[in-house]
């Protein structure tokens, strides 16, 4: 009886220190969440209304025009008009809700009320000239986006960024009587690799 006795009290030693152990690691999750990535970074666009130029956020780079019809970009640029990959745009679920505020201290991307573009015509980043993104400068030509706004968006396939343009600038402007050869956006953005809300 003693011997049992001894064997029991020995099994609950065991247990209690292996529990005391336990308590004092920290549980590391099998797959940590991806951190977000900040970004800040530009494209230069040709001036021209023939095409789109698309960007890709989890690529960080300009994708080929042959990809247009495919997920792999976010969004596309044309001059001063925004388009995202959804609808009637491609083929992919890009959405976005145009945002006023401070695009550091947003941190979290809501899960609905996203704008897609649905027709040609009625695109979810408002490209109007007095009601756009953007202020126009009849005098020098020059456009700059409105101060305290960004995007958020849902990428194509279905990953949050942020987005916000910092300034266009024109590449080979020599006159104004002349456009300019192309356009350069300067953009910041965030990026959720992980596919959380999380910035």
């Amino acid at each position: 009886m003693k011997m049992k006795i001894m064997k029991l009290n020995a099994l609950a030693l065991a247990v209690l220190a292996t529990g005391l152990i336990s308590c004092g690691k920290e549980e590391v999750p099998a797959n940590p969440p991806a951190p977000s990535i900040t970004v800040t970074d530009s494209m230069e666009i040709p001036f021209s209304t023939s095409h789109y130029a698309f960007f890709s956020f989890k690529d960080s780079s300009v994708v080929n025009l042959g990809d247009s019809a495919s997920t792999n970009w976010d969004f596309g640029v044309r001059l001063v008009n925004i388009i995202v990959n959804s609808h009637a745009s491609g083929p992919g679920n890009a959405g976005v809700i145009t945002q006023t505020g401070v695009f550091d201290t947003y941190t979290t991307a809501p899960t609905t009320g996203y704008a897609y573009d649905t027709t040609t015509t009625n695109l979810a980043i408002d490209n109007g000239l007095t009601t756009g993104w953007y202020n126009y400068d009849d005098n020098t030509h020059a456009f700059s986006p409105k101060a305290g706004r960004f995007f958020v968006m849902t990428t194509a396939d279905g990953h949050y960024a942020k987005m916000e343009i910092l300034s266009v600038t024109y590449a080979g402007f020599t006159s104004q009587t002349s456009p300019p050869d192309s356009l350069i956006y300067k953009l910041r953005y965030t990026y959720q690799a992980d596919g959380s809300v999380n910035f």
